[in-house]
C-alpha cells in the first residue's frame, strides 16, 4: 500500500485595492470577498484517495507545518498576487516541498516563474489530468500546457466543501469562458479565445446546488468575463436558474460581468431580473470616442452609452463600471471628462484605473514594437504607481490627474450624490420576497455596525444626510442603501490611503 498522497492548494494574498473590500468586509464579519474558484475546481479533479486541503491566505495564514506535511504545494494566482506567490514559492523551497503553479499569472508570465518544480499552464481541464497521470507514475515533467480549449462541461463541480465558506461574502461560480470582442488591452481573448464556450444549464445548476449544500446563502458571483457573450445560451441558462431559485426560495442574489450590448436585449434583461441578478460590471472605459475606437471597443460606440446604462439601471440592476485613463488618444482634459462622465452615469462603484499593458495582449505587442514598455505589469491598474509603459501624456500629468479623479469621485458628497441618483432611477416595483433569513440577520448586524461607525466618522454629516434622503425616498431599497454606504466607506478609506492629503477633512473620507 502506498501512503496517502497529500496535496496542499495555496491561494496567495491579494493586496488592498478597491476590489478587495477589506474595510467593508469588517462590517459583515467576513475575511474575504470570494474563495478561490480555480483551486476548488482543480481539487475536484484529484482522485478520492488523495488528501486535499486548500489554504486561502486572504482568510487564514499559511503555516510551515502544512507545507512540510504536503507532498506537493499547488499554487494559483493572478498577476496582482505575484509578490505573495513568489514568497510562498521561496518558503516551499526552503522547507524542501515541491511546488506546482498554474492559473492566469503563471500562464501569461511563465518566463517569470522561478523555483517552481511543475508548471501547469492554460485551462486546467486539459493540462492538469496529464500532469496528474505522470505524477502518479513518477514521470512528471517540468511543464504542461493546454493545447486546446476544453469543453466547459469537462470542468468538475468545485470542492466548495474544502473551503471555510462562512468566512466569505460571496460564492463564485462560472458559466462561460471566452469573449466575442477583442479589445486591445484585454487578455481574455488570449487566455480563453473569442469563441464563447458555455456549460450546459444542467451542469451549472449542479454547481449552484453544491454551493447551496454548504449552507451558504447570499451573494453569488458568476465570474464570466462576459456572461452575455452568447445571448441565446445565456437565456437558456437563465430560464433554468429562475426555476431553481424559485424551488429553493431564492437563496442567492446574483452578480456578474457583461458587455454593454446587454442593454439592447429586453428579453435577456427580463430574465436576469427574474433570476435575481442585482448587479452587473460593465467595461465602459472612456467618454472619448476616439479612445474607444483606437482600442477596439467598438461595441461601446454602437449606441449611446448613457442610454444603455440607464436601460439596465431602470430594470433594478446596478451597473458597476470600469473606466480607464491612459489611452494614447486621451485629451489633456480626460480627467475632468471622466469625473463628469462617472457622475452623469450615476454609477456609485466606478473603478477608474490606469491603463496597463498586460502580457500577451495586442497592446503589449504594439508597445513592445514601439519600444515603450518599461515595467513589469503589477496586475493592479488601481494603484497609484506610474504606468508600465511610456504614455502619450506626461507621467506627472497622468499621476496628478488620476489622483484628482479618484479623490473627487470618492469624496463623500460626490459618492453619495451618485447613490441618490441611482435610487431615483430604480423601478418602484418591489422584487418578489426572497427567503434570505440568514443573510438578513447578517445584514442587520452590518446595518447597526454601519450606523455606529459611519455616523460618527469625519464624513458623518454626509452619511446621515444620505440615509435620511435615501430612506425617505426609497424605503423599499433599505438593504441596498446601507450596502452603498458600507461600500462607500471602503472606497473612501482606500482613496485616503492611496492619496493622503492634510486638507481633506471636509472633502474625502
Amino acid at each position: 500500500m502506498y501512503p496517502t498522497r497529500k496535496f496542499l492548494f495555496v491561494y496567495p494574498r491579494i493586496p488592498e485595492t478597491y476590489w478587495s473590500y477589506r474595510h467593508a468586509l469588517r462590517f459583515l464579519r467576513r475575511r474575504a470577498v470570494m474563495p478561490p474558484l480555480g483551486l476548488a475546481t482543480v481539487a475536484a479533479m484529484v482522485p478520492a484517495d488523495y488528501e486535499c486541503r486548500i489554504v486561502d491566505m486572504n482568510v487564514e495564514p499559511l503555516r510551515d507545518e502544512e507545507i512540510l506535511a504536503a507532498d506537493l504545494v499547488l499554487i494559483s494566482a493572478m498577476i496582482v498576487q505575484s509578490d505573495s506567490m513568489d514568497r510562498v514559492i521561496d518558503r516551499c523551497r526552503r522547507l524542501g516541498t515541491a511546488t506546482a503553479a498554474g492559473g492566469p499569472y503563471p500562464t501569461a508570465c511563465s518566463d517569470r516563474m522561478y523555483g517552481v518544480d511543475y508548471l501547469i499552464l492554460g485551462e486546467a481541464e486539459e493540462s492538469f489530468p496529464r500532469f496528474l497521470d505522470d505524477y502518479e507514475h513518477g514521470r512528471a515533467q517540468p511543464r504542461y500546457e493546454a493545447s486546446r480549449k476544453p469543453d466547459m462541461d469537462l470542468a468538475p463541480v468545485p470542492r466548495f466543501d474544502l473551503l471555510p465558506m462562512k468566512k466569505y461574502d460571496t460564492v463564485p461560480i462560472q458559466f462561460s469562458r471566452g469573449c466575442p470582442f477583442d479589445c486591445e488591452f484585454c487578455d481574455i481573448v488570449q487566455l480563453f479565445g473569442r469563441t464563447v464556450r458555455t456549460k450546459s444549464p444542467r451542469r451549472f445548476i449542479a454547481e449552484m446546488e453544491a454551493a447551496y449544500a454548504t449552507g451558504f446563502r447570499g451573494s453569488m458571483f458568476v465570474v464570466d468575463d462576459n456572461f452575455v457573450g452568447n445571448h441565446r445560451k445565456a437565456k437558456e441558462l437563465l430560464q433554468e436558474i429562475i426555476v431553481w431559485q424559485r424551488s429553493r426560495g431564492f437563496p442567492f442574489k446574483l452578480y456578474t460581468e457583461a458587455s454593454i450590448d446587454l442593454a439592447h436585449d429586453g428579453e435577456l434583461l427580463d430574465l436576469m431580473v427574474a433570476a435575481q441578478f442585482h448587479m452587473v460590471f460593465v467595461g465602459i472605459e472612456s467618454p472619448v470616442k476616439g479612445s474607444l475606437s483606437a482600442t477596439g471597443k467598438l461595441h461601446n460606440l454602437s449606441r449611446d452609452i448613457v442610454d444603455s446604462v440607464r436601460t439596465i439601471q431602470r430594470r433594478g440592476i446596478e451597473v458597476t463600471g470600469g473606466f480607464i485613463i491612459g489611452f494614447d488618444t486621451d485629451p489633456p482634459d480626460i480627467f475632468e471628462q471622466q469625473i463628469r462622465f462617472v457622475q452623469n452615469l450615476a454609477i456609485p462603484t466606478a473603478m477608474v484605473g490606469l491603463l496597463e499593458a498586460l502580457p500577451r495582449t495586442r497592446l503589449y505587442s504594439r508597445l513592445a514594437r514601439e519600444e515603450r514598455l518599461r515595467d513589469v505589469s503589477s496586475g493592479n491598474n488601481l494603484s497609484a504607481a506610474r504606468m508600465n509603459f511610456i504614455p502619450a501624456l506626461p507621467d506627472e500629468v497622468i499621476a496628478e490627474g488620476y489622483r484628482r479623479v479618484l479623490r473627487t469621485i470618492y469624496a463623500p458628497s460626490r459618492y453619495f450624490s451618485r447613490c441618490l441618483s441611482l435610487l431615483r432611477i430604480y423601478p418602484r416595483a418591489r422584487r418578489k420576497r426572497t427567503n434570505l433569513s440568514r443573510v438578513r440577520g447578517r445584514e442587520i448586524l452590518a446595518l447597526l455596525h454601519s450606523f455606529g461607525r459611519q455616523a460618527f466618522s469625519h464624513y458623518g454629516p454626509y452619511y446621515i444626510r444620505f440615509l435620511v434622503r435615501a430612506l425617505g425616498r426609497r424605503p423599499d431599497q433599505a438593504v441596498r442603501i446601507f450596502t452603498m454606504a458600507i461600500q462607500g466607506h471602503h472606497y473612501m478609506a482606500v482613496t485616503r490611503s492611496m492619496f493622503p492629503d492634510r486638507s481633506d477633512r471636509g472633502t474625502i473620507a
